[in-house]
């Protein structure tokens, strides 16, 4: 389609290009948005490609039967590069109005144009709008703008959300590829990791096999330590457990040294706090699993006695542990028995306690009908984990191929019952590969733990430098689980000349968006007076407190057009003038 020209009245006909739908969405609009003040309103899109024109289509009396009929709209405007035309009527008859202003980087158009050059006022109206790009030529779904009267007014940006994987930290799938104590993690194998294959987490399982009667020694925890350090070198996370055997002999340790171990480990659990993902009971038995164990009750034959000196390293293991990091028991009859039959509750979550911060890991998941011995009683035992995981962390991995309960539709449905926030995926291969086959894995690995992705937002198109911020933002949780380590949430400003930044905390809590639900977070903020007068993109961060200044550790939301992977923010696709 040619560029219209200026100061005169035309009279084009479409060409093909137009009339016939492209095959491929070449140049893929996201993002659009409309907001407005008293006096002006303001469009915009995200677009890929080098397109040469962007447009948008404008019915401000939203009657589809009058204008120019593009896409369920009667365009009673037409915005096309820095130019506004008003349409005459009688098909594709334009004149052009005049110049307006746009700007066309960093893959968004945008256009300011006066509301009085659109036949509107002050009084609250409402537009239909579609916005397109060619070439190649792609056109967006209708878009409706409400306006705001009075001054300072703003309007509604919705987005589109995107089925792509991508690495996010503290969820999705895991490597387990040694044991920790033996096998030095690689630098660049665990980078590679996140960025070729958007895993973020690894399992250590250190054993302690020279140390059942002793003190742990300094070069052990040196290795610990080592560990930890290239795991937060690569931005990854660790899945952390110790044990002192892989035998069916269960030759473990005693409960006395056990504490005593725990002593030690106490400085190292607390300094690598921040890339410590989540601590597994362990030590007891062989792989740390609570069977096989010399010392706690042997093969399923457990005392009264057996159970305390249990319960005695679990509330060790809780004390030690930074309290804002959670244990994982191997079977639900574990924490039933020890601490409570209740599952946690809302009002009890993140406070703290030990039932608040005790999980489950399963790993047989989906083996046999009873995941050899992870259930005991299922028909009590689903509903009290499906209740208990809303809350506390479920993960696991998978042993044995066992159709049709290891294919997808048990999968599917017990990942999301019990609100599965990671897996192995080193093994077991035969039921991975299943899921492959059976055309769930692509999900499953997208779906583990949050997935969090921005539906709409309302923001203000003015404010004033220590005056109100008003702010509404809704997403969908289309994860698994919630997170449950403690995680940030912030308002950024960022001034559009000169990339200065301004961070104002909101109060909601990432932890409490429920898988399947949508959110919304609504806040009146206070700008601060020292902020400067200018232009500001919004943005959304969600950081992880102990390592705020990695990006990498800041959690993406699902959106098309919205992330920035070198500062760690989610674009909310709006600009706000502070005066």
């Amino acid at each position: 389609m040619p560029k219209l020209t200026r100061g005169l009245t035309l009279l084009l006909f479409l060409c093909a290009s137009v009339l016939v739908a492209p095959t491929a969405a070449l140049a893929a609009i996201t993002g659009q948005s409309a907001t407005n003040t008293a006096t002006t309103v303001t469009y915009q899109f995200a677009y890929t490609g080098s397109p040469a024109y962007a447009r948008a289509y404008v019915d401000t009396d939203r009657n589809p039967a009058t204008g120019f009929a593009q896409d369920g709209v009667g365009a009673d405007f037409l915005l096309e590069n820095a130019s506004l035309y008003r349409h005459n009527g009688g098909g594709w008859s334009w004149t052009l109005v005049g110049a307006v202003t746009y700007s066309a980087t960093g893959g968004t158009a945008k256009w300011t144009v006066s509301r009085s050059s659109l036949g509107e006022s002050a009084t609250p109206n409402d537009a239909d709008l579609v916005f397109q790009v060619e070439s190649p030529l792609e056109t967006s779904a209708k878009y409706t703008h409400v306006y705001s009267g009075g001054g300072g007014g703003g309007g509604s940006v919705t987005y589109t959300p995107t089925s792509a994987d991508f690495a996010n930290p503290e969820r999705g799938l895991y490597h387990h590829t040694g044991d920790c104590d033996k096998n030095d993690f690689s630098l660049a194998t665990l980078q590679s990791y996140r960025t070729t294959q958007n895993i973020s987490l690894v399992m250590c399982v250190f054993y302690l096999a020279e140390f059942k009667t002793t003190a742990i020694s300094q070069a052990a925890l040196d290795q610990l330590q080592q560990q930890l350090d290239t795991v937060r070198a690569a931005g990854l996370k660790m899945v952390l457990r110790f044990a002192y055997t892989t035998s069916e002999d269960g030759a473990d340790a005693a409960k006395d040294r056990v504490l005593a171990h725990l002593d030690q480990l106490a400085p190292y659990l607390s300094a690598n706090k921040d890339v410590i993902y989540l601590m597994q009971a362990g030590f007891i038995g062989a792989w740390g699993e609570w069977y096989y164990t010399q010392n706690f009750g042997n093969a399923g034959t457990v005392t009264a006695a057996d159970w305390a000196n249990r319960k005695a390293v679990v509330d060790k293991i809780l004390n030690v542990l930074p309290s804002t990091r959670m244990v994982q028991l191997r079977t639900p009859k574990f924490k039933r028995t020890l601490y409570t039959t209740s599952p946690v509750t809302s009002g009890q979550a993140y406070g703290g306690s030990a039932v608040a911060r005790l999980g489950h890991h399963n790993d047989c998941f989906l083996a046999s009908p009873d995941d050899y011995g992870t259930y005991e009683n299922t028909a009590v035992e689903y509903p009290y984990l499906a209740s208990d995981t809303a809350y506390v962390p479920m993960g696991g991995e998978t042993c044995n191929p066992n159709p049709p309960r290891s294919d997808c539709p048990t999968a599917k449905d017990e990942l999301s019952r019990f609100h599965y926030s990671y897996l192995n995926t080193d093994y077991h291969t035969g039921v991975l590969g299943s899921w492959n086959t059976g055309g769930c894995l692509a999900e499953i690995t997208r779906r583990l733990g949050y997935r969090f992705a921005l539906t709409s937002g309302t923001y203000p198109g003015t404010a004033t430098r220590g005056g109100s911020l008003p702010v509404t933002v809704n997403l969908q949780n289309d994860g698994y689980a919630s997170p449950f380590n403690p995680r940030g949430l912030e308002l950024v400003l960022r001034n559009t000349s000169t990339s200065a930044v301004y961070r104002l905390p909101l109060t909601a809590d990432p932890r409490k968006w429920q898988p399947g639900a949508t959110t919304t977070v609504t806040q009146t903020l206070t700008l601060p007076a020292s902020i400067p007068a200018g232009s500001y993109a919004l943005l959304l961060n969600l950081p992880d407190p102990q390592l705020s200044s990695r990006p990498e550790y800041s959690i993406r939301l699902a959106n098309e057009g919205t992330w920035e992977a070198a500062t760690g923010l989610n674009k909310l696709l709006h600009t706000v003038t502070v005066s």
